[in-house]
Formats: C-alpha cells, sequence, structure tokens
C-alpha cells in the first residue's frame, strides 16, 4: 500500500510503499475512503507525545472507509461494511469501558499514534466490536472523515461536558477545526456564541457558522474583559479549542459566576503544565472539565443531528486533497495552516 511515513519526529515526511496490514483477531482492516487532516497529526510526527509513537510512523485518524478483512473474532462487521471509528479506541473489557467511558479507557489504541494510522491505502483497527461505527448510506465519506477527532471531540465537549443549553453565552477561544466544530454545535444547541481567533478569516468563517461575535485577541488587550461587557457578566460555557497557557487563562477568565470552562485543545510543550486562576475557580465556584473524544455508542445521536440536517459539518470542509499532498499539508501546521477542514479523500 501507499503511505504518508516519517522515520524521525520532526524529520522528512514522505509518500513510501509499505505491506498492506492484516487484521488482528478482534480487528479489521478498512480500505481508507477519505481522512481528516488534524492538528494532532502534527503533534505526533512532532514528537510531542513520544512514549506512545514507535518510529518509522504512519500517521492519520480521522478516517472513514470499507472494511476489506475482519479478525476471526470479530462479530458485529463484515467485509462491506461503511465504517468509521472514534481516535480513541477503548479495549471493551476494563472498569471504564464497561461503564462506557472508553475515551478513558487506559489501554486505549489510538490510530496514528499508538500504531501506524490512515494516511494510507489501509489501516488495521482492533477492538472493532466495541468501537466501529456504522456510516449511514445517506453520508459519503469525506463529510464522514471531518468528523474525526475534532467535530466528535467538540460535540462531547459542548453537549455532554459543557452541558450547553438554549440562550446561554458560549465562548470558543480558538477558531482552528475544533473551534469551528464547537461553535456550529454550540449555534445548533440554541446558545449565543463569541468566536475568539487571531486571524481574520477565521473569525469570518466562524460568523458564518453564527457566532454573533467576535474578538480579534491579537487587537484586543483584555479578552476576558471584553466578553464580560459582552455578555454583561461573562459566559456560561467557554471552552479552549486551541491549547495555550494564554486561552486557557482567557477562557477561565471568561465565565461568569458558576460558569463552565472546557479544555479541547491539547497543551504540549512549555504549554503542557500552565498556570491558571485558582483564585477565579474557587471563589466563583466554577468548573473545569477535559474534553477527549467520544464514544462510538455516542456516535449515533450525532449522527441523527446530521442525517437531519440539525448539524452540517460538511460547511466546515474547506478543501479536499489527494494522499499526495498530504505531508506538505501536515507540515504546513507549524503555522496552524488553512481555515477550516481539509479533507483526505482520494489515495
Amino acid at each position: 500500500m501507499r503511505a504518508v511515513i516519517y522515520e524521525t519526529f520532526g524529520g522528512p515526511l514522505t509518500i513510501a510503499t509499505m505491506p498492506d496490514p492484516t487484521p488482528s483477531p478482534d480487528g479489521v482492516v478498512v480500505a481508507v475512503q477519505a481522512n481528516g487532516i488534524c492538528r494532532s497529526d502534527w503533534h505526533g510526527w512532532q514528537g510531542h507525545d513520544p512514549d506512545i509513537t514507535e518510529l518509522p510512523h504512519v500517521p492519520g485518524h480521522e478516517l472513514a472507509g470499507e472494511i476489506v478483512a475482519v479478525g476471526q473474532d470479530v462479530q458485529r462487521w463484515t467485509v462491506g461494511d461503511r465504517v468509521t471509528v472514534p481516535f480513541v479506541l477503548g479495549c471493551g473489557n476494563c472498569p471504564d469501558c464497561a461503564k462506557g467511558d472508553h475515551q478513558v479507557c487506559a489501554h486505549q489504541f489510538q490510530p496514528g499514534f499508538t500504531a501506524w494510522g490512515s494516511f494510507a491505502e489501509y489501516v488495521a483497527l482492533p477492538y472493532a466490536d466495541t468501537n466501529l461505527v456504522r456510516i449511514p448510506e445517506a453520508l459519503d465519506y469525506a463529510h464522514v472523515a471531518s468528523l474525526g477527532c475534532r467535530f466528535a471531540t467538540s460535540f462531547r465537549a459542548v453537549v455532554a461536558q459543557g452541558r450547553v443549553k438554549p440562550g446561554e453565552w458560549v465562548v470558543v477561544h480558538g477558531c482552528g477545526g475544533v473551534g469551528l466544530s464547537a461553535i456550529l454545535i454550540a449555534v445548533a444547541m440554541g446558545a449565543q456564541v463569541i468566536a475568539v481567533d487571531i486571524k481574520p478569516e477565521a473569525l469570518d468563517l466562524a460568523q458564518a457558522l453564527g457566532a454573533v461575535h467576535t474578538i480579534n485577541a491579537r487587537e484586543v488587550v483584555d479578552v476576558a474583559g471584553a466578553i464580560h461587557d459582552l455578555t454583561q457578566g461573562g459566559a456560561h460555557v467557554s471552552l479552549d479549542a486551541l491549547g495555550s497557557v494564554i486561552t486557557a487563562r482567557n477562557s477561565i477568565l471568561s465565565l461568569r459566576r458558576r460558569g463552565r470552562h472546557v479544555q479541547v485543545g491539547l497543551l504540549v510543550g512549555e504549554d503542557a503544565d500552565p498556570p491558571l486562576p485558582m483564585g477565579r475557580v474557587i471563589g466563583w465556584e466554577l468548573e473545569i472539565y477535559g474534553s477527549h473524544g467520544l464514544q462510538a455508542h455516542a456516535y449515533p445521536e450525532m449522527l441523527r443531528l446530521i442525517e437531519h440536517g440539525v448539524l452540517d459539518p460538511s460547511r466546515l470542509v474547506t478543501k479536499r486533497v489527494s494522499l499526495d499532498e498530504v505531508p506538505a499539508i501536515i507540515a504546513s501546521l507549524t503555522t496552524f495552516g488553512a481555515t477550516g477542514v481539509q479533507v483526505m479523500d482520494r489515495c
């Protein structure tokens, strides 16, 4: 098979011919029809979590495709099924998985991180009966791949962790793929959304998706203060969709009393352990949540909303590319790359 591969962290990203994968007894092999291009792929390439990534490595985790091989122990899936998966595949056997919390499984598998991923013609996936999600016939592969880790993670962040209600003020700090997804979802839930970013084109897209106010953090010195003014007391829910010391702090300070902060963006490198305004958290009884993907069993609710037109993730897709274009696009994410979601839809 043809695949994107790198042999050193931060080293050249190339296209190479690799052996086709075979399924584990509990797994399947999927012919990749589409794959989202995510900044998490860039983090992996940079070696921000070297303990889980072995070299050489094939990245890619936001996949949609068709099963072409099935392991002997798989019960629920057959060759020809159209499927996608969360970026976190729970083992299905541990106490957390027994409670339905596959997204925090201690034995989790992450395609493109703990093993070779889906910027390839084929990808092998274990734990198939627990984690595969059937793609409705009405949805095409590219739009399902755009759900990836970004839209699905944002869905859990807004709906389950943030518990967003109609009429509430929601602030999204960072308008990349995660942030724009969160805006689209929060607007669909009936919230009043404020978008924060430093790129005018990202803020323009956020406004097109329904944000009622936008703030350019490059131009506004006191972002949290501006949000308190706009909302007359602060946001009910604020999401850090970027992952930095500045955005995490601003997100917490943007909240009104008893507000809810959701940390969605990855905090890595120098930002991995940020100082946060815990005095405000205590004095105002703020709630802080993490959000790490969406379990396979929770996908049907999201997919129903998409099928019924309540959510339209296709509005986030700004470019479709080939496998040969992926290495340059991953490298471009050093400077955050293009606005919106880019999807590889041909190998």
